[in-house]
């Protein structure tokens, strides 16, 4: 139509047979009204009344029909009107143009005919194209399973495009090197053959048409075509027919990838909702978890506080009720400490950290925390390599000791009974390391950041006792300073050991050329 050639579609018999019946019906109702306006003396041209049947057959039935029916009128009018009368001379050859007339509008309305036609059959594909797809996607909307998209889409592209339809994708879900399995087929299925199955699995890989009529694995019955979330394939739509014909024409071939467009904003709007409940599932954990522990916290903390009162109170009366007295307290110190964890730990997870930036002195911050663990550094070895001369550091002096008590702390738990127990402070970089060493079995490799984890407690490592909340503490603690922390196995050497963890806070330059400024 655009590039003004003429297209002909091939007419139907029956279509062909009433234009042919109708168009001479025609003729002979013009001929006999022409010829009444002859024997009533009107001069009128005849040849325009044959325009009314050449008309009619050129935009109603085809080119074919059109010119036959301008023959036959031009050669009703030549025989009845053009003299000498009923007979084909043309004495005359004015009236040759009036027959070349006919034939040529035969010829043009055809043409305009079928290219109003066409028009019309298009926009009737195009209103029937999005009233398919509009129906699919008001299905879609009510689809919240991927089990259930599967089959919508098996089962409505089959309706749609007349096809067998197969959907394949991995089992479990989200794991694209697991094999493909039928999800949904029209008709029911359970499987595929081996040309078959090996052209899906290479088009959900490649996330390109595999099959006939593409550029790869065209032995195959089945056209696979992928079908895509985001950027990457979820699964494929394989399209066949019995007949083992090419399964879409040139028409379906948009539908097919409108459908699957659509399909594929379903499969990411329900990627997007299982995240969403699942973000709601850990944030509604992670708060029952807070009000947890804030009310374990809280309502240990006065119990607490009386019997460490009240022990440190009690005056012995022997040395054994010393002993025993001593031990009480240590306990009772050591689970308020854990209160104390249990606290802080709500206070980082809930926003109402609060610190309070001061130059803080590192030998005079190891050397306090090593006092308030004075009973539990008790049978161990703490060696202080802390250089006097190392710059003040801008950091809150409360956090900072809660992070170095919880690294001594869990050095001495989880180290040698009689080991040694290092803290160093060295400049790194153009920061300072601040780290804490012990003599225990070590870190498994590939669990340096896990340990930081709420809770964690690895077996297979030092880290595997404990309520797994003080080097969590320790990471909240660090970074709302503004401080890293990490963790790792020492180095063979150090102190002439050769086995053990080191955790270390990486005190940032900026941190430390404040103060020096």
């Amino acid at each position: 139509m655009g590039s003004g050639l003429a297209v002909f579609e091939p007419a139907r018999p029956n279509a062909n047979l009433t234009g042919w019946l109708v168009s001479l019906v025609l003729i002979a109702g013009v001929t006999v009204a022409g010829a009444t306006l002859v024997q009533h003396g009107n001069d009128a041209d005849i040849s325009m009344l044959y325009l009314i049947p050449v008309i009619y057959a050129g935009t109603r039935h085809g080119i074919g029909t059109g010119l036959a029916t301008g023959l036959v009128a031009a050669l009703a009018y030549d025989f009845f009107f053009v003299p000498p009368v009923y007979s084909f001379v043309i004495a005359d050859p004015s009236h040759v143009v009036s027959m070349v007339i006919l034939i040529g509008a035969a010829v043009v309305c055809s043409q305009l005919g079928g290219q109003v036609r066409r028009q019309a059959r298009l926009a009737q594909a195009n209103a029937d194209r999005n009233a398919a797809l509009a129906g699919f996607a008001r299905m879609l909307m009510g689809i919240n399973r991927r089990e259930d998209l599967w089959l919508l889409l098996a089962r409505d592209i089959a309706r749609l495009l007349d096809v067998r339809t197969v959907v394949l994708a991995p089992d479990p879900p989200g794991e694209g090197g697991r094999r493909l399995v039928v999800k949904a087929a029209v008709p029911p299925r359970d499987a595929l053959d081996l040309i078959d199955g090996v052209a899906a699995r290479w088009a959900f890989d490649t996330a390109r048409p595999t099959g006939p009529g593409s550029d790869s694995m065209a032995v195959s019955e089945w056209h696979f075509h992928p079908v895509r979330g985001g950027n990457a394939a979820h699964a494929v739509l394989g399209v066949g027919r019995d007949d083992a014909l090419a399964p879409l024409t040139a028409e379906q071939a948009p539908l097919l990838a409108s459908l699957l467009d659509q399909a594929g904003l379903a499969l990411a709007r329900i990627a997007a909702e299982d995240e969403m409940l699942a973000l709601g599932k850990v944030q509604e954990r992670d708060r029952l978890r807070a009000a947890l522990l804030s009310s374990i916290g809280h309502d240990l903390r006065t119990p607490l506080t009386t019997v460490l009162g009240m022990l440190r109170a009690i005056q012995p009366a022997n040395e054994g009720q010393r002993a025993q007295i001593d031990t009480a307290r240590g306990e009772a110190e050591r689970l308020d400490r854990f209160v104390a964890n249990l606290i802080d730990m709500v206070r980082i997870e809930t926003g109402g950290l609060e610190r309070v930036a001061e130059p803080v002195d590192l030998n005079e911050a190891v050397t306090a925390a090593l006092d308030d663990l004075r009973r539990v550094l008790v049978g161990h070895q703490i060696v202080v390599d802390v250089a006097r001369d190392l710059p003040l550091v801008m950091a809150d002096p409360v956090l900072l000791h809660h992070c170095l008590i919880n690294l001594i702390d869990n050095a001495v738990k989880h180290g040698r009974d009689d080991g040694t127990v290092t803290v160093r402070a060295r400049p790194a970089g153009e920061g300072l390391a601040l780290a804490v060493i012990d003599e225990g079995p070590g870190i498994r490799v590939g669990e340096e950041q896990r340990v930081f984890g709420m809770f964690t407690r690895l077996e297979g490592s030092d880290r595997h006792g404990g309520t797994g909340l003080g080097l969590a503490i320790v990471k909240g603690f660090a970074q709302a300073m503004g401080i890293e922390v990490a963790a790792a196995n020492r180095t063979p050497g150090d102190n002439g050991a050769s086995r053990g963890a080191v955790f270390t806070l990486l005190i940032p330059n900026d941190i430390v050329r404040r103060v020096e400024d």
